[in-house]
């Protein structure tokens, strides 16, 4: 079974003089030398390094007292997460999994091997209580595909303390600064190693280059399309192993790209030739769907327990917690197994390759090389026609079932409309940038609306189970009339929002 730690650390050069003395450092109350450890780590990743490329790093260590397998996530400058599996001769299972969205169906392949002998300290405060450990590693790296290179170097590690507070690390690099220590210049072992160990003819004329250099400022609307549909497939594949994972507020981002890809497809299909794009719309769909299994449940069950939790204690009426709390555990039995298995499955895998082959060859039109201001003016254009015209309609009809759908409906063309100008606000600047902002506060008005529509579905639910079990179903109808309310309140504000938002937009 895999641990995760959060890894928050410092890396310094470091030479023949080893580690400065750290006993002036503020809170230090004393330096204890560990000894020296051996560790011998093999680094694997794909033979293009596609893991390298996304700062992943998965190793099998062993030597030191966290022998294992090892898959470390960026998260910030200097602060990764990491995944511990136990010992064993092949990749764990859970870890592969970890990392399937990029290395799909390619072979994981042994790429560097790092022999490092440790030389370790803690830093400890006037307690005793662990601050952080500090360590002098003399690191001897090997190629193990082509050549075979090999490179070799010192450096100073500082990984602060379980909970520890990281501005205690400040602390340290000012003495170690002061010592005349340098921070590393690459973020990781492992990049250094790939650096110093590639053959000779990958580095040969090759200068370091930034991402925009890389991908080109856009020009055209056909370059805005794509920048913005190019983020969005990163986030799908960056959020993947989150997901896997549980971590928090994963499952609805990841949802967010696919929607905003299946947008941008729908809202730019002048740019985009929506013969290629479309069947890829239809799976962003399939997988927002399989998605939202577990985020709607959650978002459900979270709306209902806040109103069972503002209601006074005399009007609760029989087993409702109890009963709400089943219905949301059986509802969401299996939910994420099942979803960990739609990220392990083929369709899944298909879909990401065919993003990949839209950004790789997009299927542009004649609009992808005309006037970008005009091009991309005109499809945000539209999407605010559609919203206006949805909106309108559902404002013409009565309170009640027969509003409720297009008012559901029109929160749907607004997320769209919204994304839309996520994509034009690097060329049209404030003006999208504003109908960004208003659609979004239109999207959650009217999103608060349809889920009251689904809560009094829900109540209705719980209620008909409660009455069959011979309870009193009085809370679930008082809950009803709230939801009911709530969503009448909402549908009166609707006409002064939508005057405010077309008399201020620029489209």
């Amino acid at each position: 079974m895999a641990d995760t730690k959060r890894e928050i650390e410092r890396k310094y050069e470091s030479d023949e003089s080893g580690l400065p003395d750290l006993t002036g450092v503020a809170g230090v109350a004393t330096v204890i030398d560990k000894g020296v450890a051996e560790l011998d780590a093999v680094y694997y990743d794909t033979p293009d390094e596609r893991l390298a490329a996304a700062s992943i790093t998965l190793r099998r260590r062993t030597g030191g007292d966290d022998e294992g397998w090892h898959l470390k996530f960026p998260v910030s400058s200097g602060v990764r997460d990491e995944i511990q599996s136990p010992l064993s001769d092949t990749l764990p299972r859970e870890l592969a999994g970890l990392v399937r969205s990029r290395v799909r169906e390619a072979e994981l392949v042994p790429l560097v091997r790092l022999l490092s002998t440790r030389d370790v300290s803690d830093l400890l405060d006037a307690e005793g209580s662990l601050l952080a450990e500090v360590s002098v590693d003399a690191v001897v790296a090997q190629r193990l595909t082509e050549d075979g290179r090999t490179a070799q170097w010192s450096e100073i590690e500082v990984e602060l303390a379980d909970d520890g507070d990281p501005a205690f690390l400040d602390k340290v690099d000012k003495k170690l600064r002061k010592a005349g220590v340098r921070p590393s210049e690459s973020p990781s072992k492992l990049a250094r190693a790939l650096r110093e160990t590639a053959p000779k003819s990958k580095n040969k004329g090759k200068k370091k280059r930034g991402k925009a250099e890389e991908l080109g400022e856009p020009v055209t609307p056909g370059d805005h399309v794509l920048a913005y549909v190019r983020a969005q497939r990163d986030a799908i594949v960056a959020f993947d192993p989150a997901v896997r994972r549980d971590v928090f507020d994963s499952v609805h981002s990841m949802r967010v790209a696919t929607r905003r890809l299946r947008s941008t497809f729908k809202s730019y299909g002048k740019v985009l030739d929506r013969a290629v794009t479309d069947p890829i719309g239809d799976e962003l769909k399939w997988l927002a769907g399989e998605l939202g299994v577990d985020r709607d449940q959650e978002v459900l069950t979270e709306r209902l327990t806040e109103a069972l939790a503002d209601l006074p204690e005399s009007l609760v009426t029989g087993p409702v917690r109890t009963r709400l709390r089943t219905w949301a555990e059986t509802d969401g039995a299996g939910a994420r197994s099942g979803l960990i298995a739609i990220l392990d499955g083929q369709r899944y895998l298909d879909l990401l390759d065919s993003l990949d082959a839209v950004i790789a060859d997009p299927p542009l039109l004649k609009a992808a090389f005309k006037d970008p201001e005009k091009v991309i003016r005109k499809a945000v254009e539209r999407g605010f026609g559609k919203v206006s015209a949805l909106v309108e309609e559902a404002l013409a009809h009565p309170s009640g079932a027969d509003r409720d759908v297009p008012m559901h409906e029109a929160r749907k063309k607004a997320k769209r409309a919204r994304y839309a100008a996520e994509a034009a606000t690097p060329l049209l600047g404030g003006p999208a940038k504003d109908l960004v902002r208003d659609m979004k506060s239109l999207q959650n008005h009217l999103g608060d609306h349809q889920d009251s529509v689904m809560a009094r579905e829900t109540l209705r639910e719980i209620a008909f189970q409660a009455h069959e079990a011979g309870e009193s179903a009085f809370t679930y109808g008082l809950l009803y009339g709230r939801e009911e309310r709530r969503a009448e309140l909402a549908e009166a504000a609707l006409p002064e929002m939508w005057r405010t938002i077309t008399s201020g937009s620029a489209f």
